[in-house]
């Protein structure tokens, strides 16, 4: 493996006219390119990423936190946040960590040692005062509302949207409403929570604890919540449901035990994914994409040492025939 100067010795140049062909610069005359290049075949020779990226100060690549990669609410996250990288010639690095704070503590140290400009995080069990020590120093983005004003954030506000599911169940006729949730402590489901008990104490509405279904995510976590609700001696008549994965695997395991939807339980989901359409469930639209995208802007704007406000993002009733 030859090094630079190797090249400039070989390829009768000097080293920084290796330098300039290796980073594409335009002012090379075509014999001494050609030389340079020729060289480097002959050496099999590879560059230092880590010294180019030190040398330019950027590595043009953003690290995104993400729990999982198969859900698509995440999915759907990073196509927003794609999309606008390749606009603006980033790469992403994905940091998979199925809620492991070991695993996002290694992505973070991956930020602190300049392998990434950036992290847009997507959702975490990490701790935020760990994560406000790495933004004070570096370019971070969370993807939940955060009291924290040195934080950057792009959010949805799942709180409206929880009140908006249950005026509409409830102007719909509906008064004993039930709710299922993925992660009970995280920042956002906090909100929903907050939203669920606050909206049905207003309008006068009996709240029962078992009528809240945690750990939910996928379809055959829906599957799950049926054989549950079937247990209940006082069963709820509507369910607001936090994904349309779940709710698809509700629809699934309801017809299986002859309950229909929605006379026998209303169900108002969340995402507003395609599968939502396809099986006519009522849902709350909700911007992720867009979210995605103005995540990626939000870490151009903190590059360029600009304070920004955090964004808040609105969801959208989408009336379909579950409710």
């Amino acid at each position: 493996m030859g090094n630079i100067k190797k090249i400039a010795e070989l390829s009768g140049v000097s080293v920084t006219t290796v330098s300039r062909v290796l980073n594409n610069h335009p002012y090379v005359k075509e014999d001494k390119r050609k030389a340079v290049l020729e060289t480097i075949n002959k050496l099999n020779y590879s560059q230092n990423l880590n010294a180019v990226h030190l040398s330019r100060g950027k590595t043009s690549m953003i690290g995104v936190m993400v729990p999982y990669i198969a859900v698509p609410y995440y999915g759907n996250l990073l196509e927003g946040i794609g999309e606008a990288a390749l606009k603006n010639n980033y790469s992403i690095n994905l940091f998979q960590t199925n809620y492991d704070e070991k695993k996002e503590m290694e992505a973070l140290e991956k930020l602190k040692s300049k392998q990434v400009d950036g992290m847009i995080i997507c959702s975490h069990t990490a701790n935020m005062d760990i994560i406000r020590k790495y933004a004070e120093e570096h370019p971070i983005i969370v993807c939940e509302k955060v009291a924290e004003k040195n934080i950057a954030a792009v959010y949805i506000d799942h709180y409206s949207a929880f009140r908006q599911g249950i005026d509409f169940l409830h102007e719909n006729g509906y008064k004993k409403i039930g709710y299922c949730v993925n992660r009970a402590k995280s920042l956002n489901s906090k909100l929903r929570e907050k939203a669920f008990y606050e909206g049905l104490a207003e309008l006068g509405l009996h709240v029962a604890k078992e009528w809240v279904f945690d750990s939910c995510l996928t379809i055959e976590d829906g599957k799950r919540v049926v054989k549950e609700f079937l247990e209940l001696e006082d069963r709820p008549n509507a369910l607001l449901v936090t994904s349309d994965q779940v709710a698809a695997g509700i629809m699934t395991e309801a017809r299986r035990h002859k309950l229909n939807i929605p006379e026998d339980l209303a169900l108002l989901s969340y995402d507003n994914h395609p599968i939502s359409e396809a099986l006519e469930l009522t849902t709350m639209d909700l911007p992720i994409v867009e979210m995605g995208r103005r995540s990626f802007q939000l870490f151009q704007q903190l590059q360029e040492k600009k304070q920004e406000t955090p964004i808040e993002l609105k969801a959208k009733l989408v009336i379909r025939s579950t409710v």
